[in-house]
């Protein structure tokens, strides 16, 4: 992607999408796999009732990673008039005047910010992404970037 703009986009989100879930469900894995080779082993049956919770933890693991991860842009770069957003290999330009709602959600982990734009581009008419960290930021406060990006879509719809 062109460096022409600031990257406003968290620096973890490649990790949070494919590094993440990877080590998650490689221990959750691993976790089962030692109970069936130690009880199966022995005994030559499957020990069922290990086997329900992992499998619950393993669904509930998958639809908070659904929920909060897997939709976040994997890169953010403003333009000044516009974002350019990225996700895998594609790429789409975001006017700031298409953008009718940036809302802003600090208490999740990671943070999310989501864009409702006008309508419909390639990726949805909705584009979330993580914000930058900033040091000792309160989850209860907006973060300065989201204000900033607020205002600027303000100003951007009233040309």
């Amino acid at each position: 992607m062109s460096q022409t703009g600031k990257i406003i986009s968290s620096r973890n989100t490649l990790f949070l999408k494919r590094v993440l879930p990877v080590l998650l469900f490689g221990v959750l894995a691993a976790g089962v796999a030692a109970p069936l080779l130690i009880v199966g082993g022995r005994t030559g049956a499957l020990p069922w009732p290990l086997l329900a919770p992992p499998l619950v933890l393993g669904i509930v693991i998958y639809l908070v990673l659904r929920r909060l991860v897997f939709d976040l842009a994997d890169e953010v770069v403003d333009e000044g008039e516009a974002l350019r957003v990225r996700f895998g290999s594609e790429q789409a330009r975001i006017p700031l005047a298409e953008i009718i709602n940036v809302s802003y959600s600090g208490i999740t982990n990671p943070k999310r910010v989501t864009l409702t734009l006008r309508s419909a581009g390639p990726f949805g008419r909705q584009v979330t992404f993580s914000p930058r960290r900033r040091l000792f930021s309160s989850p209860f406060r907006t973060d300065p970037l989201v204000v900033e990006l607020i205002e600027r879509v303000d100003a951007a719809r009233r040309r």
